[in-house]
C-alpha cells in the first residue's frame, strides 16, 4: 500500500511538472509571436557615395515614420561606394534590399544579372529620386576666371573628375563634356560633329590631375587642395557651400541633366522577407518631406510640388540637355564606354 501511494504521488508530481512545462512552452510560443510582430526588421541599402550625407538625415526620418505606422523598428545596414562598384557588388551577390545609384545604367546591370524583375521605371517619376546637373567648382573667388568648358583646356589649369570605369558620377561628367562638344559643334558647324566632341573631351582630359574612384573621393581630393577646377555634381558643391566652404559654382552654357534612380532588389527582398518595408522606403524617398531633405543637401527634386517650391534656387542653363541628346544610355555605353569607345580612345591617346 505504501509503495502504491508513493507511486501515485510520483505520477501526480510528474503530471504537474509536465503540465507546467507545456503551459510554459505555450506561453513561450505566444511571447515569441508577439516579439516577431514587434521586433526589428533589417533593411540593407546599397547606395552610391554621393547620397551618404542626405541619407544620414533621411534614414532616421523613415525609421520614425515606419515605427509610428507599424510599431516595427527598422535597422538599416548601409553600404556606400562608387555607383559602378556598388552595382557590380549587388550583381555579384551583395544582398542589398534597395539599390540607390547614380544612373539607370547601373540598375540595368543588376537587372541583367537577374536580381531585379519588376519594371522599376514604371514607378513615380520614372524611378528617379533626385536630379542634378554637371557643373564646375572652383576655389573661393574663382582665381583662374573659369567661365565655361573651354577654360578647362587652357595650359596650367588642373582639372579633377573621377574615373568612369568605377564611378557613375564620372560617366555623367564625361557625358556632359562630350555632349557640350556636340552642342558647340552645332553652333560652329551647323551639325553635330562626333570628331569635334572627341577632340573637345581630349583637350580637357589632357589637364586632368587625377582620376579618383568615386565622385565623393574626387571631392575629397579637391578639399585637400588638389586641382584648380572640379567637374562634379551641382549638389556636391551646394552642400559644401551650405556648410560654409567658400567654393564657387560655375554653370556651363551646355551641360547635362543628371537623374538618379532607386529600386527594390527583388531577389534579395524576397529572400529576406523585407519587400513591404523596402517598397515603403522607396515610396518615402518620393514624398515631399524626403524631397525637401534632398534639396537641403543640394539635390534638385523630382517631386512636382517641391520643384515648384524651389524653382528659384536652381539655375537653368541655356543649353541644358539630357541623356536622350546623346542617344540614350544604350547608345552612350556603346559609343563612349565600350572597349574601343571614345573614352578609352581618349585614355589611349588614339
Amino acid at each position: 500500500m505504501i509503495r502504491i501511494r508513493e507511486l501515485h504521488k510520483r505520477l501526480l508530481a510528474s503530471l504537474i511538472i509536465m503540465t507546467t512545462i507545456l503551459t510554459a512552452a505555450g506561453c513561450g510560443k505566444e511571447e515569441a509571436a508577439v516579439d516577431a510582430l514587434q521586433g526589428d526588421v533589417t533593411l540593407v541599402v546599397g547606395a552610391y557615395s554621393v547620397v551618404r550625407d542626405a541619407f544620414a538625415e533621411l534614414l532616421p526620418a523613415f525609421q520614425e515614420q515606419w515605427l509610428k505606422e507599424t510599431g516595427q523598428r527598422v535597422v538599416f545596414q548601409e553600404s556606400y561606394e562608387a555607383s559602378g562598384t556598388q552595382a557590380r557588388a549587388i550583381a555579384g551577390g551583395f544582398e542589398a534590399d534597395v539599390a540607390v545609384l547614380a544612373m539607370e545604367g547601373d540598375l540595368d546591370k543588376i537587372e541583367t544579372a537577374g536580381f531585379i524583375d519588376h519594371d522599376w521605371r514604371a514607378g513615380s517619376e520614372g524611378g528617379m529620386i533626385t536630379e542634378s546637373i554637371v557643373v564646375l567648382g572652383t576655389r573661393e573667388g574663382n582665381p583662374l576666371g573659369i567661365r565655361d568648358w573651354e577654360d578647362l583646356t587652357e595650359d596650367g589649369v588642373k582639372v579633377l573628375y573621377p574615373n568612369p570605369k568605377t564611378s557613375g558620377g564620372a560617366q555623367w561628367d564625361i557625358n556632359a563634356i562630350y555632349g557640350a562638344g556636340l552642342k558647340r559643334s552645332e553652333e560652329l558647324e551647323g551639325t553635330k560633329s562626333e570628331a569635334y566632341a572627341k577632340s573637345f573631351l581630349e583637350a580637357i582630359h589632357a589637364n586632368v590631375e587625377s582620376l579618383d574612384k568615386s565622385g565623393r573621393a574626387s571631392m575629397a581630393a579637391f578639399e585637400y587642395g588638389v586641382g584648380d577646377v572640379i567637374v562634379t555634381y551641382e549638389n556636391e558643391l551646394r552642400a559644401r557651400i551650405q556648410q560654409g566652404v567658400p567654393y564657387e559654382i560655375v554653370v556651363p552654357k551646355h551641360t547635362i541633366l543628371i537623374q538618379n534612380p532607386a529600386a527594390v532588389v527583388d531577389k534579395n527582398v524576397d529572400k529576406h522577407g523585407t519587400r513591404k518595408v523596402a517598397e515603403a522606403f522607396i515610396a518615402y524617398l518620393h514624398t515631399e518631406e524626403a524631397q525637401r531633405i534632398f534639396v537641403n543637401h543640394g539635390f534638385r527634386p523630382v517631386s512636382p510640388v517641391v520643384k515648384q517650391e524651389t524653382s528659384g534656387q536652381f539655375a537653368v542653363p541655356e543649353g541644358l540637355f539630357d541623356i536622350s541628346y546623346l542617344g540614350g544610355w544604350d547608345e552612350v555605353r556603346k559609343k563612349l564606354y565600350a572597349k574601343k569607345g571614345v573614352w578609352y580612345q581618349v585614355l589611349a591617346g588614339i
